[in-house]
């Protein structure tokens, strides 16, 4: 998996911002790309995704990964599932349930399964249930976010895991790149500072709104999916809610298809997480990685 990195990370799979424009353009500046298959509004365009990105694959390009939602609410699932034999990506992320689902067919091809998890016993479900590496979403992550500090995260998980591990969240700089490493991770997610590369699937205005804002903007709130989130503050305001209200509120998670209620939800109000103070303005992932590239072999 290591294969054409120049900074051990990830750029993480982000709803309606990851596209094959934006994992190409990873892929390209040395990091791994993925997406989200809920990205792809119908299977015939997640077909077509996963053509244009195998067929832009650069020799020395590292692997792309394909986030797969798990949700027992989720409807698309079988037909993605019939994707993966034909499209065969590497490296496949769960993501909102048990992996189990996705183990058997893409360790029937030779890939590996990385499971997204926000707890210590998340974390050992998913390694009892044959993953081969774990996606850390720590506090501060964008989009749906873990509780736990990295600090304490990474060594609990340590104590009982020694697979590959990813950790996310506010990791937005080189030097907490090399941070996460000392830790115990393998690779990072970095996911805040691309919504704002000129590749990215994401809407003007949130770009703009993402470079506006600092850590103080951002909202922690399951009012919205079901699940604890991190919004941008002026994106609610501008939807209507009373950010200061949401933080007690909770719904029913119900994911259905891509084009459901939910996703509906994330394209009226906009995530990012708390590293977003690290974002100072609009440009191409490969200046952006370059940026962080240059400060993770300066840290000391």
């Amino acid at each position: 998996m290591a294969h054409g990195l120049r900074l051990p990370a990830i750029a993480a799979p982000m709803f309606l911002v990851s596209g094959p424009d934006l994992v190409i353009a990873s892929r390209r500046a040395g990091i791994i790309g993925s997406f989200p298959v809920t990205n792809a509004r119908t299977i015939e365009q997640l077909d077509a995704w996963m053509t244009r990105i195998a067929s832009e694959s650069g020799q020395n390009d590292p692997v792309w990964a394909l986030n797969m939602i798990v949700h027992r609410s989720y409807t698309r699932l079988p037909e993605e599932l019939e994707l993966l034999a034909q499209h065969r990506p590497r490296v496949v992320i769960t993501a909102l349930g048990s992996p189990k689902p996705v183990i058997e067919s893409v360790h029937a091809y030779g890939g590996h399964v990385l499971a997204d998890v926000n707890s210590v016993a998340q974390a050992e479900k998913a390694v009892a249930a044959g993953v081969d590496g774990l996606v850390l979403v720590s506090a501060g992550a964008g989009g749906h976010t873990g509780g736990l500090s990295a600090f304490a995260f990474v060594p609990a998980v340590r104590e009982f895991f020694g697979g590959l591990v990813v950790l996310g969240g506010a990791i937005s700089t080189g030097r907490a790149v090399k941070a996460a490493q000392v830790l115990g991770a393998d690779l990072v997610y970095v996911g805040t500072s691309l919504i704002a590369a000129e590749e990215s699937m994401a809407h003007a205005e949130y770009k703009a709104m993402t470079v506006r804002a600092g850590s103080d903007d951002i909202v922690l709130s399951a009012a919205l999916t079901g699940a604890p989130a991190n919004w941008l503050r002026e994106s609610l305001t501008a939807a209507g809610y009373d950010p200061e209200s949401l933080a007690a509120k909770k719904t029913t998670m119900n994911l259905g298809a891509p084009d459901g209620a939910q996703a509906k939800r994330w394209r009226d109000v906009w995530s990012a997480g708390q590293g977003v103070g690290a974002v100072k303005r609009v440009a191409p992932t490969a200046e952006i990685v370059g940026a962080l590239i240059a400060d993770y072999q300066n840290a000391q």
